[in-house]
């Protein structure tokens, strides 16, 4: 399994070989630090950390500063669960070049709030008769049910808040990958608006970049000069001037 986080930058087309115009998102995706490898004896899951985004340090909590000691600062945090973390270690560098022109991926992301919402834009019903004695009830919800129970039962389809959920969209395939600006442009819509977080994941190998090591030092060899001997010519008197 692969998987990177990323950004949704907007939409546009583009044009395949075979002269079809195809809507795709164009997404900002890594690169991702490796924050946290999580191996199930403490945490209970299988799982590797990402982080991305950029953010600065004074707008981070302790709780965060300590989290990230030695990495990046972060903006967003997510894990991903895993069956193995033998090849994967903190600090690793996740790309966008881990995924091809071809994949099948599913993003997920927050769908964008639409604040209260009547039962005809939220869940799409017809509303009531504009004319003959219905007066002022043309949106609406008519009848909720019985009044013997003095209660309204989990589920009812109401007004109410309306987006800003979790939304997963699956088998989306990946037009194009620009590993020089760090894009992916993938075929349809994905969830949320502008600069909305998204997480990507698909089935294949996941490449990793792995932290940068410093070179050991290297010990040079000390050679001692070998001791050269002066020796003193004598002066006779008679030829000090």
């Amino acid at each position: 399994m692969k998987f990177i986080l990323g950004k949704k930058l907007g939409m546009t087309q583009v044009f395949l070989p075979t002269g079809e115009v195809v809507p795709v998102t164009r997404v900002q995706a890594g690169p991702c630090q490796v924050t946290q490898v999580k191996d199930g004896k403490k945490e209970n899951a299988v799982a590797v950390q990402l982080g991305f985004g950029e953010i600065k340090e004074f707008r981070m909590k302790k709780p965060q500063v300590g989290h990230l000691k030695d990495l990046d600062s972060v903006r967003w945090l997510h894990d991903f669960l895993v069956d193995s973390i033998e090849s994967v270690g903190k600090g690793d560098v996740v790309s966008v070049d881990t995924f091809v022109k071809g994949d099948v991926v599913e993003v997920m992301g927050t769908s964008k709030g639409k604040g209260f919402a009547g039962v005809v834009k939220r869940h799409g019903f017809h509303g009531g008769p504009a004319s003959h004695g219905h007066k002022d009830n043309l949106r609406a919800p008519g009848s909720i049910g019985a009044g013997g129970v003095q209660k309204v039962f989990k589920g009812k389809r109401m007004a109410g808040r309306m987006g800003g959920e979790q939304v997963t969209v699956k088998n989306l395939e990946i037009v194009e990958v620009y590993p020089e600006t760090n894009e992916l442009l993938i075929k349809g819509a994905v969830p949320g608006g502008r600069n909305g977080f998204l997480t990507i994941a698909g089935e294949g190998e996941l490449k990793l970049a792995k932290k940068n090591q410093p070179s050991p030092a290297v010990e040079v060899p000390v050679v001692e000069a070998p001791a050269v001997e002066v020796k003193a010519e004598e002066v006779k008197p008679s030829e000090i001037k």
